[in-house]
C-alpha cells in the first residue's frame, strides 16, 4: 500500500484558557510498571474536509477541563509517578495524502497499513507530551487520525471519553457533556514510601522469548456470534456475552493448533473494568486506569478437548472472582493462586493475552462528519502472544480478531480451525 504523506504543520496545542498548575498523584493502577507505555490507534473517517483545523481548535478547548493531559509525567522524591500540570500541551500534526481512502479500502487490510506515515512523529527531544495526534487529510475529503496516548494516564474508556469531549466541542458544544474527574485516590498511598536515594534492588529482566509471532486477522460476523451464543444457551440454559464466546473459541482453537505436550499449563489473560467495585463509586467523568487482569489457567488438553460452552464456563467462573481479587491486590494481599504480580504474567508461548476494544467507545466518536469507518489498534509488542478484539469496519457488524499469537508453523492450522 504505497502512497505519500506530507506533514504540513506540527507543534504543541495548549489549553485555550488558563488552567490550574501543580502536581497530581496517580492511582495505584496508573503506576503499574507495565502501563509505562503508549497506546497507538488509527481512526479512519469517510468524510471531514478541513478536519485538522476543526480538531486542533476543539482539542485546545477540551484540554481546559482535561488539563492534566496537557502536563508531563514526573517522579516524586520517593520515585512515585505523578503528573506535573504545566499546561505545555499535546503534540499535533497536520498532514495530507493525495490518494483516496476508497482506493486503500479505508485500511480494511491492517497488514499493509503504513503506520509510520499515519502516526505522529515528535522531533523535540525531552518534550514527552502525554498525547500525540496526527490528522491526515485524504484527497477524497476523508481523514485518518493517528493517536498516541500515554497509558499511565488513561485506560481505553478514559481515552475514548476525552476524544468524545473533543468531538462534542468540534460539533459546537461549549463544554463536554461529561465533566471530567481526576479521583485517583481510591486506594491509600503506600504505608512506607521509599526514602530518597535508597538503594533499589530490581529483579533481573525476564528472558526474551525465542519465538516469532505471525499476524492473522479473523473476522466473525454477527450471525456467527449469535449462533455461538445460541449454542451456549441450548447446552447450558444460561447466557454469555459475545466476548466470552468468541474468546473461548479463540483460546480452544489456538491451544489445539500449537499442539502442546499433555498437562502443559496454558493461560488466558484479559483485563476487565473494575469501576463497579470502587466504594464509593467514581464520578461519571473519571478517566483514569481502572481495570484488573482476569487469568484462567488450565491443562492444555482440558482446553483443547473442551467444548466452547465448557471454556466459557471456565471464563465466567474466573470473572466471578474479579471483585475479590481486585481488592486483594489493592490491599497488598497475595493472590489466591500465589502470583506475585497479576499485571505481569509470564511472557511465554503458553500464555494468550486478549484485549477488548469493541466496547470502549472509540467507534462512536463524531467530530462533525459522522462516526469512524474503522478503528485500528496497533500492536504494542512482537513478543507477547496477543489478540485485540475490535469491531468489524462499518457497515459490517461483528468482531474482528487482530492476532499476533502463533508462530509460522502454527498459523495455517490455527486459521483452519478458526474457520471450521
Amino acid at each position: 500500500m504505497a502512497f505519500s504523506v506530507i506533514r504540513i504543520n506540527q507543534g504543541l496545542v495548549q489549553p485555550s484558557k488558563n488552567t490550574p498548575s501543580g502536581t497530581l498523584n496517580l492511582s495505584i493502577i496508573d503506576k503499574v510498571p507495565v502501563l509505562r507505555c503508549n497506546a497507538r490507534t488509527l481512526h479512519v473517517f469517510r468524510h471531514g474536509p478541513g478536519a485538522a483545523q476543526v480538531i486542533r481548535e476543539a482539542l485546545a478547548g477540551a484540554l481546559v477541563p482535561y488539563y492534566p493531559l496537557a502536563g508531563r509525567l514526573k517522579e516524586s522524591e520517593y520515585g512515585e509517578l505523578q503528573i506535573e500540570c504545566c499546561g505545555e500541551g499535546v503534540w499535533f500534526v497536520e498532514a495530507s495524502a493525495e490518494c483516496m481512502l476508497d482506493s486503500v479500502h479505508y485500511f480494511d487490510d491492517t497488514t499493509s497499513i503504513p503506520y509510520d506515515e499515519l502516526l505522529p512523529h515528535q522531533f523535540v527531544e525531552g518534550m514527552n507530551p502525554l498525547v500525540l495526534m496526527q490528522v491526515t487529510q485524504f484527497g477524497c475529503g476523508g481523514f485518518v487520525m493517528g493517536l498516541i496516548f500515554c497509558h499511565s494516564i488513561c485506560d481505553g474508556l478514559g481515552a475514548a471519553q476525552f476524544l468524545n469531549a473533543v468531538g462534542e466541542i468540534a460539533r459546537g458544544l461549549e463544554h463536554p457533556s461529561i465533566t471530567p474527574a481526576w479521583s485517583r485516590d481510591f486506594s491509600p498511598p503506600p504505608p512506607h514510601p521509599q526514602q530518597p536515594n535508597a538503594t533499589v534492588f530490581q529483579n533481573s529482566p525476564p528472558p526474551m522469548p525465542d519465538y516469532h509471532l505471525q499476524h492473522a486477522n479473523i473476522d466473525i460476523s454477527q450471525d456467527q456470534i449469535n449462533h455461538l451464543k445460541q449454542e451456549f444457551h441450548d447446552s447450558t440454559g444460561q447466557t454469555c456475552s459475545a466476548f466470552e464466546i468468541v474468546v473461548a473459541s479463540l483460546w480452544r482453537r489456538r491451544t489445539q493448533s500449537i499442539n502442546l505436550l499433555p498437562n502443559t499449563q496454558v493461560k488466558l489473560v484479559f483485563f476487565a473494568n473494575c469501576r463497579q467495585f470502587l466504594q464509593p463509586p467514581p464520578p461519571q467523568g473519571f478517566y483514569g486506569n481502572c481495570f484488573f487482569p482476569v487469568t484462567i489457567t488450565a491443562p492444555s488438553q482440558t482446553v483443547a478437548r473442551s467444548s466452547n460452552s465448557e471454556v466459557v464456563r471456565l471464563i465466567q467462573e474466573e470473572k466471578s472472582k474479579l471483585g475479590k481479587e481486585f481488592w486483594r491486590w489493592v490491599k497488598g494481599e497475595r493472590r489466591e493462586d500465589g502470583a506475585d504480580d497479576p499485571f505481569a504474567p509470564p511472557l511465554v508461548y503458553t500464555t494468550l493475552f486478549v484485549s477488548e476494544w469493541g466496547r470502549l467507545g472509540f467507534n462512536q466518536i463524531d467530530y462533525g462528519w459522522g462516526e469512524p469507518v474503522h478503528v485500528v489498534p496497533i500492536q504494542g509488542s512482537a513478543i507477547i502472544p496477543v489478540c485485540i478484539a475490535g469491531l468489524l469496519p462499518s457497515p459490517k457488524k461483528g468482531i474482528r480478531l487482530m492476532t499476533w499469537c502463533v508462530e509460522d508453523a502454527h498459523r495455517q492450522p490455527f486459521l483452519d480451525l478458526m474457520k471450521s
